[in-house]
């Protein structure tokens, strides 16, 4: 059996993994997550007990940015033993085309992970104003296939999407274009980098913004830790909470000043701090 094969009690187990995520995201206030490409070199190095530490941090879940190597089981159980849950996973386009999409549902369904957020695409797809709708009009798609198996798409911004096109923001122009199922990832931090105010942003598209990247932006300092920088949190989180539908605050943090176990407890902290 291929590791991305279920047997019908595996696709059991994982469904009532999905049931349980989803309500326990639905109860209360949203949960705070980490990206696991923060800590990307220590998973390299040692991915057991990588995650053991973001759990005993107090992290309740991760967001996937590859899998080094371990099957839909093995990654999962590294979670359990953890106490930690899977709030997405950052794949590629490609894994969401053709027979490739049920293989990527099998696998998060293993994950017991309901969002499948692609993190970048190739200029193809967004090279002229005719590519970026077509892409809209593929993610429309690509919502409506994964629905049926209790999954959302998404997408993730990174800075060009806040430069203009015809007068229009590029943002505006893919997510004007798209159903509500498809998943506002916002990027607090790379947003900002890119010129792209998130309050407005936020505000523009209710319900979407499902998962949410808390990142740091300082214009005096690059390597600013999560709430050291000028992001107005407070109306950020607020908004998350009253208008964007957030179930989970991702903290996610690139910069490799600091050691990253280090820096992502600082970061725990820091939106704790803030009433994350």
């Amino acid at each position: 059996m291929s590791k991305h094969e279920l047997t019908r009690r595996e696709w059991m187990l994982a469904a009532g993994g999905l049931t349980a995520m989803s309500v326990a995201a639905g109860a209360g206030k949203p949960g705070l997550a980490l990206q696991l490409y923060s800590v990307r070199h220590d998973c390299e190095k040692d991915l057991p007990g990588t995650i053991a530490a973001v759990g005993r941090i107090g992290y309740e879940a991760v967001e996937f940015a590859g899998y080094y190597g371990r099957s839909a089981k093995e990654l999962r159980k590294l979670l359990d033993g953890a106490g930690l849950k899977c709030c997405g996973t950052h794949i590629g386009l490609d894994t969401l085309l053709g027979d490739e999409l049920l293989k990527t549902v099998e696998f998060n369904k293993v994950l017991g992970n309901r969002y499948l957020i692609v993190p970048w695409l190739d200029d193809k797809y967004h090279a002229t104003k005719k590519a970026w709708l077509d892409t809209a009009r593929l993610f429309n798609e690509l919502a409506d296939k994964a629905k049926p198996h209790g999954m959302q798409v998404g997408y993730h911004n990174h800075m060009f999407e806040f430069e203009k096109f015809e007068g229009e923001y590029l943002w505006d122009l893919f997510f004007s274009n798209t159903k509500k199922e498809v998943i506002m990832q916002f990027d607090t931090g790379n947003a900002r980098e890119g010129g792209g105010d998130p309050i407005p942003f936020l505000k523009r598209y209710p319900g979407r913004a499902v998962t949410v990247h808390m990142k740091e932006y300082s214009s005096k300092d690059k390597d600013a830790l999560i709430g050291d920088g000028e992001q107005p949190w407070k109306e950020i989180i607020d908004l998350c909470r009253t208008v964007g539908g957030t179930e989970w605050f991702i903290a996610e943090y690139e910069s490799e000043k600091y050691p990253p176990l280090e820096t992502v407890a600082k970061c725990y902290k820091g939106l704790r701090k803030m009433g994350v």
